[in-house]
């Protein structure tokens, strides 16, 4: 059962290995655009806007954990 797990993984690499490589000038192009995209999204807009709320309002994961709880279960 293992072996045919390997083998299927094997082929399908090898499938997007050949298709990556045999790819069209604008193809590549395209790819470039959607990792920078994707940089973009997951780096700078994470750094910037959406900052560490609680290691930055509680100083010890037992005030998380409880603000936490709080929140998801609505006790004030």
């Amino acid at each position: 059962m293992k072996s045919v797990i390997v083998s299927g993984l094997g082929r399908i690499a090898r499938f997007y290995y050949d298709g990556f490589r045999n790819m069209s000038w604008w193809g590549n192009r395209v790819w470039i655009i959607i990792l920078i995209k994707l940089f973009i999204m997951f780096l700078i807009l994470k750094l910037f806007f959406f900052p560490d709320f609680l290691k930055t309002n509680f100083r010890s994961d037992e005030e998380r954990s409880d603000y936490v709880l709080e929140q998801l279960t609505g006790n004030n």
